[in-house]
């Protein structure tokens, strides 16, 4: 493999870390509580936050039924 194509796999590399990064930041604005958990924990308390917020919705559905 010649250097250029080995600096192009580490500029793809850097570029896809950067922008995992990036959204991480974005998701820890989004969860409450984000911002202080670890990227694993954060994707756990993201998935219970989905679940907490369909409920509400199901909740909010059913009264508005009433």
């Amino acid at each position: 493999m010649g250097t250029s194509k080995m600096q192009r796999i580490r500029r793809r590399k850097v570029a896809r870390k950067s922008s995992v990064r990036r959204k991480v930041k974005k998701l820890q604005k989004l969860i409450p509580g984000g911002r202080r958990l670890s990227p694993d924990r954060l994707f756990l308390r993201t998935a219970d936050y989905i679940l907490h917020l369909r409920f509400q919705v199901h909740m909010l559905q059913a009264v508005s039924q009433i």
